[in-house]
């Protein structure tokens, strides 16, 4: 049997996925640890991880993020699953330690606004004017005469 007749027991072109979400994450509803944000990136730890002995979505994964890194959200879209049973099926394979996972960087706190006031109005009132002009040359000697 090759890979597409094993999938497609359970794809219907035109009614999607035949297997129900819960029996994907095995009833679980939720990934144990909440660090899957949708701009997760997630990529195999391993590119020559052998995916034949896993199940057909976790294997689609691993296959999926092979080349390069990709959002949570990206995964989902492409294997049309929903993003929470992708984020299940993310914790078991990164417990099994077969994925690598990187947050998104937190972005930092707004500054205040009146900091940012003070700096647009301080630009006309003596604030940065440019270089300083180059030294004056020394004057010149006095002849003696």
């Amino acid at each position: 049997m090759t890979a597409d007749a094993d999938e497609a027991w359970f794809f219907d072109k035109d009614a999607g996925h035949l297997v129900r979400p819960y029996a994907i994450t095995n009833g679980r509803t939720g990934p144990v640890r909440d660090g899957f944000a949708l701009i997760t990136l997630v990529v195999t730890a391993d590119p020559r991880t052998d995916t034949s002995r896993l199940t057909p979505e976790p294997a689609a994964i691993i296959d999926l993020c092979r080349e390069r890194p990709l959002a949570v959200a990206e995964i989902a879209a492409t294997l049309d699953l929903p993003v929470s049973v992708v984020k299940v099926l993310l914790d078991d394979l990164a417990e099994a330690r077969l994925i690598l996972t990187r947050a998104p960087v937190q972005l930092a706190e707004a500054p205040d606004i009146s900091l940012i006031q003070a700096v647009i109005e301080g630009g006309g009132r003596g604030g940065y004017r440019g270089p300083p002009p180059p030294p004056t040359p020394p004057p010149p000697p006095r002849d003696p005469k």
